[in-house]
């Protein structure tokens, strides 16, 4: 039996639209890893870019738990000496685009390098409910009904 691998011109890329309200960056960002990679897919193919595109609005509602907020700390260099620079994951929240906390998680979640950047480019976060790509038509997918853990309504009523 030989092992099945995808060509380019077997791979069907869908639409999938995810509401990010309420929902935890974490456990969100290892299910659009999935779908970006085209693990869920039965003709997953390693070496191929066979996942969806993925559109995530209400990024800036996403939560985070426990302390994170406070104690996560996204570090960056400029390329001086000494020029290591820092922000809490709380701090970018409330800044002025909430929505790179779910692509970094994401862009953790996938392989480094040419194909790692190809599906990245599959992902379109977005910090509203607004989105420019209802000509796509596409599918929503919820994920706070596939597990209880995945949505922290507790989190959210208190905010």
């Amino acid at each position: 039996m030989k092992t099945y691998s995808a060509k380019p011109s077997e791979i069907e890329k869908k639409w999938v639209l995810i509401d990010a309200d309420g929902l935890v960056v974490g456990r969100l960002a290892a299910l659009i890893a999935i779908r970006l990679r085209g693990k869920h897919k039965p003709s997953y193919t390693p070496h191929m870019d066979c996942g969806d595109n993925v559109i995530v609005i209400n990024a800036a509602k996403a939560l985070l738990t426990g302390n994170k907020l406070k104690n996560k700390v996204y570090y960056w260099h400029t390329g001086y000496i000494g020029g290591i620079k820092e922000r809490t994951a709380g701090a970018i929240m409330s800044g002025k685009h909430p929505e790179r906390v779910v692509e970094k998680a994401v862009e953790r979640m996938l392989p480094r390098g040419p194909l790692g950047k190809k599906q990245l480019s599959n992902l379109r976060v977005y910090p509203g409910a607004e989105h420019p790509h209802e000509a796509q038509q596409p599918q929503a997918l919820d994920i706070g009904a596939l597990s209880p853990k995945n949505s922290n309504y507790r989190k959210a009523k208190a905010a």
